[in-house]
């Protein structure tokens, strides 16, 4: 089984991803859509209602059928873990070169801040306010437990504002800058 891949139709406000993957030896095929400005993925034909924000790489917040939950997602070698409420499940992506795509298909839409996710110091800031960047395109790097975290755009824009600078602690929750 092969992925279709990323479609836009523009003209109709829609935009479509279809992910082939294996778990547990059974292929699935995920569909995520975004038409009119509402967002629905399907399940192996199975459609449901989902709202899903990046608060930070890896840590999405997702309300799906009206009930929230927060999901980390590692991806390695074309591998997906995915961590949901104590549970962990893992997939394997049958055409990665698709999932690879999904970012240009699925980016967030609107004004995206990019906000720390636990206490920490910045170490650097890899941008400036004006600079057009990439989705995944890393904004500042935070240490925080020892640990140097790049937290990255989540979505291709402007750098509208940038609130923090080199050395200035930071706590959880703050916003450290804002993508147009």
């Amino acid at each position: 089984m092969s992925s279709t891949g990323a479609r836009r139709n523009d003209r109709r406000g829609e935009t479509n991803l279809k992910i082939a993957l294996k778990t547990g030896g059974k292929s699935r095929t995920v569909e995520l859509a975004t038409r009119d400005g509402q967002r629905q993925v399907a399940l192996d034909g199975k459609t449901r209602n989902v709202d899903c924000l990046p608060i930070t790489p890896g840590l999405y917040s997702i309300l799906l059928d009206g009930r929230s939950f927060e999901a980390r997602v590692r991806e390695a070698e074309g591998e997906l873990t995915v961590k949901i409420g104590g549970h962990e499940f893992a997939f394997r992506v049958e055409d990665p070169r698709q999932w690879r795509k999904r970012g240009a298909a699925m980016e967030a839409e609107g004004k995206q801040q990019v906000v720390a996710s636990m206490p920490g110091k910045i170490v650097r800031v890899l941008v400036a306010v004006g600079d057009v960047v990439n989705g995944g395109q890393g904004i500042v790097v935070v240490e925080a437990m020892k640990m140097q975290n790049e937290l990255r755009s989540p979505k291709t824009g402007k750098v509208e504002r940038l609130l923090v600078a080199e050395g200035q602690a930071v706590n959880a929750g703050d916003i450290l800058a804002v993508i147009g």
